[in-house]
């Protein structure tokens, strides 16, 4: 794939998913309850206003403010760093696996634009489950973050072969 097919590529799925995810972190924040989940779809889907001081999920969230820090600013911008020039640079990877990187880098840095802004949290405001079997509460970055590991790890390029190596 040339440099400006793949630039395209990632520049659109990139914007895209920033815009999405950006757009709704901004209308959870103005519009819906905060700390407060309502359910909807018989308690399948619960939405609502919830801030993330840590990873995923909330892994990591009672971690101290310096380590936080060194791990969720300091390490995943080097790590977001390595991903961009990984992308630009690796000429093998197919279309899919450019799509699922370029997914992958947007997830994380929207969250991490948000964590720069809002004092170190990220904006939640998604949950799913039935009964007591839930997800944490998440949000559209966090579900390109997924769908571009998923798309690697179970996506066949167009020769038939795994996309991850």
């Amino acid at each position: 794939m040339t440099m400006i097919k793949r630039a395209s590529l990632f520049s659109i799925i990139t914007l895209v998913s920033i815009l999405i995810d950006q757009a709704t972190k901004w209308y959870a924040a103005e519009f819906l309850p905060k700390f407060k989940m309502t359910s909807y779809l018989a308690d399948t889907l619960r939405i609502g206003y919830a801030e993330n001081t840590g990873a995923f999920l909330g892994l990591g969230s009672g971690l101290s403010d310096s380590t936080k820090f060194w791990i969720f600013v300091c390490a995943v911008g080097v790590i977001l760093l390595a991903l961009l020039v990984y992308i630009f640079k690796t000429k093998s990877q197919p279309i899919n696996g450019i799509a699922a990187l370029s997914l992958i880098f947007s997830g994380g840095i929207s969250n991490f634009y948000d964590r720069a802004t809002n004092n170190g949290a990220v904006i939640d405001f998604l949950n799913l489950g039935i009964g007591s079997f839930r997800t944490g509460i998440f949000n559209v970055a966090d579900m390109a973050i997924m769908l571009g590991v998923f798309i690697l790890l179970f996506v066949k390029t167009e020769d038939g072969k795994q996309n991850a190596h």
